[in-house]
């Protein structure tokens, strides 16, 4: 059977770390990067005699996930103990949830070659984290300063047909738990972590393939990778005769390809029961509704008002809004600016090519946005030229001063003087006679090589549009 015959059903499970400043039954903090060891107690580290006690701030958050996500949250949901045995497990089980989950259904909407794409979620859960195993040079060590963090898993509905689309879908996923700041979603840190459940449909039958799941993605990218690898290897052994065997790999990012952990555990060998050292979790409707308050504006929702209000394109849109410190700049800026065009266009070329240069996000940007929009105020009166205000905005980087301040200082306001603006023209047009004759001639592309001579003549300070005009008359006449 050929490849194009088999179409994939992928199911992605994502676990989220939760930016809660204690663990999720202790009061150990969660802070990354601490020395192993450091942030533990005897309630993660399941010593005999302690009590979890539930964080209030782990459930809020999941509490605006869910509503952010369009789930149906349960006024009761109850704990339950997850037994299995691993070293970086101290208590011989994790404590999650099972059967009666937070939250059910919702979906994800993202945007995946040009198409509008929903996928249902299947479930929303809380739990806690393991620690982390460290394998090296035969030795195996167990750092629990992770053991304890709460963690928020969110289950889709087995609906992606496509390696980009889990990608998409993930980036929609991360870019919402960061604009309700529940999530940090820096897969590297292993604060978003994705397994997968990959099958294989036979559209003449319908009949589905075994599933199994990959384990180990730490990057979008790793994630597509690791599952056009893993349908293709499912088609070479459906094509071949063979039958693909329920099992757990991890994906090896540097050799590209991943090998067997175990065999897939069914629910039923997890032997779940409910926790009983923690009370069923009452949502009540003032909780709930005090949850929904505090939701801020979604992204997708945030672009559509973007093309709607300032009249920028949806490209724009997108970009100012996969972040939301960003598009609170943005905002900031356009109102000041009173040309929200122009404040986009500014912030996606000027702004963005210093914050790629500096590897850094737009927080640590040293001019504000009332400081830019100043600046911009000045650009679209057409007080400065677009060089000019590229030199103003460079001082303005250094210093603290605003662009008028600046303007004021160096004596930077563009010529007006059509007067002496037309002498330059004459100037210019009379040094370069084969130039004009080329233009005349058909050579229209020369115009820029003009326009140039006169930003030169007036150290970028000419009015562009004037120029424009004086020099269209003298190359026409």
């Amino acid at each position: 059977m050929a490849k194009s015959e088999f179409i994939p059903v992928i199911g992605l499970e994502v676990h989220a770390q939760l930016l809660t400043r204690s663990k999720a039954f202790c009061g150990c903090p969660t802070n990354y990067g601490a020395d192993p060891n450091r942030h533990t107690c005897p309630v993660c580290l399941g010593l005999p005699g302690v009590l979890p006690v539930l964080n209030r701030e782990m459930v809020d958050m999941a509490l605006r996930l869910a509503l952010a996500l369009g789930a149906q949250v349960r006024p009761v949901s109850q704990f339950a103990r997850k037994n299995y045995f691993y070293p970086d497990l101290p208590k011989g089980y994790q404590i999650s949830q099972f059967d009666r989950p937070l939250a059910e259904g919702g979906a994800v909407e993202f945007d995946c070659d040009g198409a509008a794409l929903r996928v249902g979620l299947l479930r929303l859960h809380l739990e806690e984290d393991a620690g982390k195993s460290f394998h090296d040079g035969g030795h195996s060590l167990v750092d629990f300063n992770r053991c304890g963090v709460p963690l928020v898993e969110i289950v889709s509905e087995p609906e992606i047909e496509s390696p980009a689309q889990a990608r998409a879908y993930l980036t929609e996923l991360r870019r919402l738990l960061q604009y309700l700041e529940v999530c940090s979603g820096n897969m590297e840190e292993g604060a978003l972590r994705c397994d997968a459940n990959v099958s294989l449909r036979d559209p003449a039958t319908g009949r589905m393939g075994t599933p199994t799941e990959m384990k180990n993605m730490n990057s979008f990218r790793g994630v597509q990778r690791a599952l056009e690898y893993e349908i293709e290897r499912q088609s070479e052994v459906l094509r071949s005769g063979g039958a693909v065997v329920r099992q757990t790999l991890l994906w090896d990012e540097a050799a590209g390809e991943a090998r067997p952990m175990r065999r897939k555990e069914l629910a039923h060998d997890y032997r779940y029961f409910p926790e009983p050292d923690l009370v069923l979790l009452e949502v009540d409707p003032a909780w709930m509704a005090g949850a929904r308050d505090r939701l801020p504006e979604l992204p997708r929702a945030r672009e559509r008002r973007f093309q709607e209000q300032y009249g920028i394109q949806q490209q724009q849109a997108q970009t100012l809004c996969a972040d939301r410190a960003l598009a609170d700049y943005y905002e900031v800026a356009a109102a000041a600016s009173g040309n929200p065009v122009l404040a986009a266009n500014v912030i996606l070329a000027e702004v963005q090519r210093w914050l790629k240069d500096h590897d850094t996000g737009i927080g640590r940007y040293p001019v504000d946005p009332e400081r830019l929009g100043g600046l911009l105020q000045l650009l679209d009166r057409g007080t400065l030229s677009t060089p000019l205000a590229r030199e103003v905005l460079q001082e303005m980087l250094a210093g603290v001063e605003t662009a008028e301040q600046i303007v004021a200082r160096r004596g930077l306001a563009v010529m007006g003087d059509e007067a002496v603006l037309g002498s330059l023209v004459r100037q210019v047009v009379e040094a370069n006679p084969e130039e004009v004759a080329r233009y005349r001639a058909g050579k229209r592309q020369l115009f820029g090589f003009f326009m140039g001579e006169l930003m030169k003549a007036t150290r970028g300070k000419g009015d562009p549009v004037k120029l424009r005009e004086l020099l269209q008359k003298a190359l026409e006449g």
